[in-house]
């Protein structure tokens, strides 16, 4: 019986580590009176894509830790071609 589970939990766990998290949206706040700078990828050595204001509507599509500050994947909710990368502290979660 075990020579079964063991196979059927390793594939569980494929299965879902595979899966990417479900987009949320939220809004950068706390940029002001600078522009919150999305970025070409998770860190300050990446290009600048945009400047966003406080107050702009974003989809966060993913997060990961890159040199102890945490990053989020987002794209913009009026232009969501317009993807890259701001750091997580300026972000909230939208109101519906």
């Amino acid at each position: 019986m075990f020579r079964f589970i063991i196979p059927m939990l390793a594939a569980f766990l494929f299965v879902t580590g595979c899966t990417t998290p479900p987009a949320s949206r939220a809004v950068v706040t706390g940029a002001d009176p600078e522009l919150l700078k999305l970025r070409g990828g998770p860190g300050l050595d990446y290009n600048v894509i945009l400047g966003l204001p406080d107050g702009t509507a974003v989809i966060r599509r993913g997060c990961r830790t890159e040199v102890g500050e945490l990053w989020c994947r987002v794209s913009l909710a009026a232009a969501p071609s317009m993807t890259g990368y701001v750091a997580a502290r300026y972000l909230s979660d939208a109101r519906p």
